[in-house]
């Protein structure tokens, strides 16, 4: 958070002296801010910088000079289409605190506050200008504009129009559009959940699949009927719904008619081991008197409890879990309404969970929110926690605020009611898992409790739904497709109702006004100079049921740290993203409500928008669970009643209130970084262990290389010593015959005859022979291994060169180019050589060894 600028600081030093002197001074407190001396920021200056805003965000109304008074920060507040921004005045950065979708403000209020003053100065001292917004994520900010200025009156104007629309399509979902986040049609996804709970995972569902009304799939216990494709035998259930095989299509019809708003018990969840299933329904109508009963209703029930063994086994026992207090449940027989009766029901069970009505969630809510801003660390009151009723409470020795701050908290009844639905929920799981027992849940209307205890039982049961793409499923399936009134309970335009019915935000004063802390009073008096505009017509149906559910999943989360894929931080964004109703998959109140406004397509989707974030990063986002391990968690979580005690969840609850101390998951923040470094060094490691593979087979190759130069300098040192043995034996055969014999360093050699002395020497050049690597000879010139006979005959000196080249290089050729052996000179000169060459006999007298000529 930014650090407050000279003027706030003024502000809080004042309230601080005020307080412990116990009296504030006209010249103390707000006063010192000097609101009437701060200059408006030029508009000029704002504009430059709003790359903020989102696609399609439209600023509506700019007020400068704010004063955000939980934090004592001065800044300007902006009005847009989709949510209200505060912006530093120093850094123009967002302030987190004072930026809030306009879905998300539940009330607001302008306030005005008179400082106590002196007597005689009490006329001139100005009531400060207040703009109050409690908000849906536990949130109550105040901001405080300029006196003799309009800019109130402008915003709150402003939010009066954009935080109230007459119609959905108002919505800045639908201004903004799909963009890039856009998803599967959510009844494909619905079908896939259903073949996989059937076993027919292998089945991939399609629009012209629901067209054709190709979906009607069934294994031996369960089919899928479209009887209420078109929501024309329940508005508020799917198009699609499980049943029990053996019930045909009549008879659900007839048992629908049974059921409060036609809700019949139909399939949830089953276990494909046991054959188990957790059923839902609304209430049955039994009358007055407690005595209406219907055929095909016992019938569709009786057909949950198949058989544990086969068909020849016994059946299982079926409990009927109704969420509601037992005197609750008796009431609503005056309506028509009530409980099924275990006589009338094949061995059945009848379960009352006592879990409260959404009137009664809904206020314990408004009062853990107070709690918060009453003992938090950002009040909407401008204090900070240690200067309440006039001291440091805590580090003062006075212990009688701590005391009355935890009693506070247990008024609530917040925790309370999120251990019942623990409890429930975890009760409902124990009989499945335990003792292979169905379980019929239902409340009043089937989509509250009902909704809250069997989602929660199946997260329980299935460990698919405790990753990404299984709580996504579970969500759509249970909260969604079976009809949990989203827009009612958190207080947005119904499709149906947008048109004759304009839908009105409540204004209503609750526990989370300025009046309901003691400890406000004591620095002026608050006035409200605006009331609030009277409840809508569907005011009262607002409730945080959905965000209780989620409260339950973080406890789940917290007791079983290794069972969840997500992490709490992705509970949070997933639970801020449905109540700032950006995406339009939380829009209406049914199946049939999202379907003819058209949100799937042209509204962006919550899905994707999570997934485009989670792949922003991959593995080491936040929304993924560090210490997620499957293995450790495969089956179901079956918690004992000791672990289900509540605590408050400081990610979501605390954030605001007391921001330090929300830290909670600072630990979990330090071990992904640590992953991630350790990550980095994994890959670091794996790169240079693929390095030195490459450079270990180089080496290898350059080894290889080597070894085979050996092998041929080896080869060629053998036929080194191979040519120099032949050259000796040949020369010892040459000097065998009378010839001298001499060599040249570069490895000529020449050959003297002796013979007749009127025969003149000639000399004979003899060509190198260059032995290869396969033994096979061939004439180099350039070989190392040259040898020159020479002969020389003084008398006889050849004129033409032909001649001379002929008897250079062969003594067959005379001097005219003609061969004429044996009548040449040549072949009479030194015709003792000559003669020598033909005698074979001479040949055979010489001592040669034979072994001279033989390989080594």
């Amino acid at each position: 958070m930014a650090s407050p600028n000279p003027r706030s600081s003024a502000l809080t030093t004042s309230l601080r002296d005020a307080s412990e002197s116990e009296k504030l001074e006209a010249t103390s407190s707000w006063d010192a801010l000097e609101w009437t001396k701060i200059e408006p920021v030029s508009r000029s200056v704002l504009h430059v910088n709003l790359d903020f805003l989102l696609e399609a965000e439209e600023v509506v109304v700019e007020g400068y000079g704010v004063v955000l008074v939980n934090t004592d920060e001065a800044g300007t507040l902006i009005v847009t289409n989709f949510r209200l921004i505060f912006l530093s005045e120093g850094t123009r950065n967002i302030i987190a605190l004072g930026t809030v979708p306009l879905a998300t403000i539940e009330k607001f209020n302008k306030m005005a506050v008179r400082l106590q003053s002196a007597p005689r100065q009490h006329d001139k001292t100005p009531s400060r200008r207040l703009l109050q917004v409690v908000g849906k994520d536990m949130r109550i900010i105040v901001f405080g504009f300029r006196p003799r200025t309009k800019q109130r009156r402008a915003v709150f104007d402003a939010l009066l129009r954009c935080t109230k629309p007459a119609s959905l399509w108002d919505l800045y979902a639908f201004a903004s559009g799909p963009s890039k986040f856009t998803n599967t049609n959510p009844k494909v996804r619905l079908l896939n959940e259903y073949f996989r709970l059937l076993g027919k995972g292998s089945y991939r569902a399609s629009m012209s699949m629901i067209e054709k009304g190709l979906f009607l799939l069934s294994n031996d216990l369960w089919r899928i009927t479209s009887l209420n494709s078109n929501h024309t035998m329940c508005q508020t259930y799917p198009f699609a719904l499980i049943v029990p095989k053996g019930i045909s299509d009549e008879e659900v019809i007839q048992a629908s008619t049974f059921r409060a708003r036609c809700r019949l018990p139909v399939v949830s969840w089953c276990d494909p081991g046991t054959g188990a299933v957790l059923a839902r329904s609304s209430q049955p109508l039994v009358g007055l008197m407690m005595n209406m009963r219907s055929n095909a209703d016992e019938k569709l029930v009786a057909g949950l409890c198949t058989h544990l063994s086969g068909v020849s086994g016994p059946r299982r026992k079926l409990y009927i879990a109704d969420a509601r207090p037992r005197k609750n449940a008796l009431a609503n027989g005056a309506m028509g309404g009530g409980s099924e009766s275990s006589s009338n029901y094949f061995q059945s069970e009848i379960v009352f969970f006592g879990i409260d009505n959404i009137h009664t969630m809904r206020d314990s809510l408004a009062r853990l929110r107070d709690y918060l801003d009453t003992h938090g660390a950002t009040s909407s009151d401008g204090m900070s926690s240690f200067l309440r009723h006039g001291g440091w409470s805590w580090g003062g020795g006075n212990l009688s605020s701590m005391s009355a701050s935890v009693s506070t908290l247990g008024d609530s009844g917040w925790l309370i009611h999120i251990q019942n639905v623990l409890a429930g929920s975890a009760w409902i799981a124990a009989r499945v898992a335990l003792e292979s027992a169905s379980v019929l849940i239902h409340c009043s209307d089937g989509w509250d409790r009902t909704t809250q205890l069997v989602s929660l039982a199946s997260l329980l049961l299935d460990p698919y739904y405790r990753t990404f793409t299984g709580f996504q499923a579970l969500v759509e399936k249970d909260w969604l497709a079976f009809g949990h009134p989203f827009s009612e309970r958190t207080g947005m335009p119904t499709v149906s109702g947008s048109g004759s019915n304009p839908f009105e935000l409540s204004r209503q004063s609750s526990a989370g006004s300025f009046s309901s802390s003691p400890g406000r009073q004591s620095s002026g008096s608050f006035t409200s100079q605006a009331p609030s505009p009277p409840h809508a017509q569907n005011s009262n149906n607002c409730s945080p049921i959905f965000l209780q559910w989620i409260d339950c999943v973080s406890q789940l989360l917290r007791i079983y740290p290794f069972a969840f894929e997500f992490s709490s931080d992705f509970l949070v964004d997933f639970l801020d993203c449905m109540l700032s109703c950006r995406f339009g998959n939380f829009f209406g109140n049914s199946e049939k409500e999202r379907q003819q406004s058209g949100v799937s397509e042209v509204c962006g989707c919550l899905w994707a928008y999570l997934g485009d974030l989670r792949a922003s990063e991959g593995s080491s986002h936040v929304h993924f669970n560090l210490f997620y391990d499957p293995s450790k968690h495969g089956g179901p979580l079956l918690p004992p009643a000791a672990a289900l005690a509540p605590t408050l969840w400081p990610q979501f609850h605390l954030r605001w209130a007391c921001p330090s101390e929300a830290q909670a998951g600072e630990l979990e923040s330090q071990c992904r970084k640590m992953a991630i470094k350790f990550s980095e060094l994994q890959k670091a490691k794996e790169v240079a262990e693929r390095k030195a593979k490459e450079v270990a087979v180089a080496m290898e190759s350059l080894n290889a290389e080597l070894r085979n130069e050996k092998q041929l300098n080896s080869s060629a040192m053998n036929l080194a010593k191979r040519a120099s043995k032949e050259s000796e034996a040949i020369k010892r055969a040459v000097e065998s015959m009378g010839c001298k014999v001499h060599f040249s360093s570069t490895g000529d050699f020449t050959v003297g005859i002796e013979g007749n002395p009127a025969d003149a020497p000639k000399k004979f050049t003899s060509t190198p022979l260059k032995r290869e690597l396969d033994g096979t000879l061939h004439h180099d010139e350039k070989s190392d291994l040259s040898v020159s006979i020479t002969v020389m005959a003084e008398d006889v000196i050849p004129k033409n060169p032909i001649g001379q080249v002929c008897e250079t290089l062969c003594p067959l050729r005379g001097r005219d180019g003609v061969c004429r052996w044996p009548d040449a000179g040549c072949a009479q000169l030194g015709s003792q050589f000559i003669g020598l060459k033909a005698n074979f006999d001479a040949f055979d007298k010489l001592s040669i060894y034979d072994s001279y000529f033989q390989s080594e």
